[in-house]
């Protein structure tokens, strides 16, 4: 018995439970003649090697070729029509149809063929042909049940559009959407376009610890184990840049690396416990030169991904083609805000009134300077639709972040802000000793106030900065939400292949 192509039976709807008993019967048969899951079958083409070859040739011009091929993948599509059937394939590269009957693989083969199911696993061997409709074809001369499939597929027509299923079975929307498995193409294809832009610019490519003992290199709250044997307490790592910067010292002098972070925060569309950030350094540089360098990564990115650099995301243009705006806190706040005047924005006790009329919470520092970065968050980060750079960040938000030498109060740091994102963070790095032992301490002072996000002392990063730390720059840009821009995609979940879920 076959449900075809819809979970119908003699035209009985059956519910999911009834066709997966059906199916397990049918399994059931053929583990009586012989392996229920062979692994002899081989294939020697893929659909869209195959469709990209042959589709320019016309009927006449491939039919009597005979092309000898050999196919694998899951059959999506199936119409058994007396001695002739028709079924699609589809494989890691695309589809293809074959067309199955009596005189090309046999009766009882064909017989068999006509009681498999959406979903299963086929592998074909024939020749190459085209329908009078113009389609590529394999007119199929045998055909092989490498793996049974258990469960029904989604509807054909619908898909698969629950949210929730997408993301707990991603398996199955792979399977069944092919703009989902187009994002997750993209995303390797962008991660491999900076790779190679980082080789090419002679950064070598590492790999640090992800549990810490002590957490660094990013204010946020990590998520805490236990090593057994060494009877202490592990952080998986919130970020690599202390240990990064540790093989600066060491010589390494220009060093990236992609890899995961995890922070024991909330989930939105743009945050995940668990996300993907490429973190480089390279000494003899400064924030102006990793501003440059990320402006040049983002644009490489977007044209291996897209074509182009001028990209479209949720109907509006983002032009990642001309030079990105620079701007500094004061003056984002004053483009969106041009009411407000200098007088009010160095007034503390104004600033205060503002942010939470905006609807920000109150920074845990009192400074002049944290307050005006939590009115910028308010009332002008999610306005920054074109990427604009935000530059020259206040010393108290900005621990690991060296002074400037000509601005008092203020860092030579960056954040890069696209379609009201935040997308990248940078700065020249603080490489005197002294000066990052004393921002560690008020840091600790911090956390002892009660701020769980302030950063830990570590006194092994400020040995090795003691041996001497080269002037540094070096940035973390966040390639979910990279991939998130380049893919129109809205929420974070749509660029994680699992991202984390409440328990069902």
């Amino acid at each position: 018995m076959s449900e075809q192509h819809t979970p119908q039976t003699d035209d009985v709807q059956l519910d999911e439970n009834q066709i997966i008993a059906l199916r397990r019967d049918k399994l059931h048969e053929l583990r009586g003649k012989g392996p229920a899951f062979p692994n002899d079958f081989r294939r020697d083409s893929f659909a869209g090697d195959l469709h990209t070859q042959y589709d320019a040739l016309s009927k006449d011009e491939l039919d009597p070729q005979g092309i000898p091929v050999k196919v694998a993948g899951r059959m999506m599509l199936k119409r058994a029509m007396g001695k002739a059937s028709f079924a699609t394939l589809q494989d890691m590269s695309g589809q293809i149809q074959l067309y199955i009957n009596n005189q090309g693989v046999g009766e009882e083969a064909h017989n068999d063929f006509k009681h498999w199911d959406m979903g299963d696993i086929v592998g074909a061997e024939g020749t190459l042909f085209k329908t009078n409709h113009g389609e590529l074809t394999v007119r199929v001369s045998a055909v092989r049940l490498l793996t049974k499939s258990l469960r029904p597929l989604p509807d054909k027509h619908k898909g698969l559009s629950d949210q929730e299923t997408k993301y707990r079975q991603r398996y199955v929307d792979l399977i069944a959407n092919e703009a989902s498995r187009d994002i997750f193409v993209k995303r390797s294809q962008i991660v491999q376009a900076i790779r190679q832009f980082m080789v090419d610019e002679r950064y070598l490519e590492v790999e640090t610890p992800m549990m810490h003992p002590i957490p660094g290199g990013a204010a946020a709250k990590p998520f805490i184990t236990h090593h057994n044997a060494l009877d202490m307490p592990l952080y998986l790592r919130i970020a690599p840049e202390l240990y990064l910067k540790r093989l600066v010292v060491g010589g390494l002098e220009r060093v990236f690396e992609i890899n995961r972070n995890f922070r024991n925060e909330g989930m939105s569309v743009r945050h995940n416990p668990e996300f993907t950030m490429m973190e480089f350094y390279e000494a003899f540089a400064d924030y102006q030169r990793m501003m440059a360098l990320t402006e040049s990564i983002i644009r490489q990115a977007a044209v291996a991904a897209c074509g182009r650099a001028k990209i479209e995301y949720n109907g509006r243009e983002v032009d990642l083609e001309s030079p990105f705006e620079r701007l500094t806190i004061l003056q984002a706040i004053k483009k969106f805000n041009p009411h407000y005047t200098d007088e009010q924005l160095n007034d503390a006790e104004w600033l205060k009134q503002e942010i939470v009329k905006h609807g920000e919470s109150l920074p845990p520092s009192p400074g002049i300077g944290s307050l005006q970065l939590a009115l910028f968050e308010g009332c002008a980060e999610s306005k920054l639709w074109q990427p604009t750079f935000i530059i020259d960040y206040p010393v108290e938000v900005s621990p690991l972040a060296r002074a400037s030498d000509t601005q008092p109060g203020l860092t030579e740091r960056f954040e890069l802000f696209v379609v009201g994102r935040e997308l990248a963070n940078g700065y020249s790095e603080l490489n005197d000793p002294e000066d990052q032992a004393a921002r560690f301490k008020a840091q600790v002072a911090q956390k002892d106030a009660g701020d769980d996000e302030a950063m830990h002392y570590d006194a092994d990063y400020i040995r090795a900065m003691e041996y001497g730390l080269p002037p540094t720059g070096g940035c973390g840009i966040g390639i979910d939400r990279l991939v998130m821009l380049l893919t129109d995609a809205q929420t974070i979940r749509d660029v994680v292949l699992f991202p984390q879920m409440r328990p069902e």
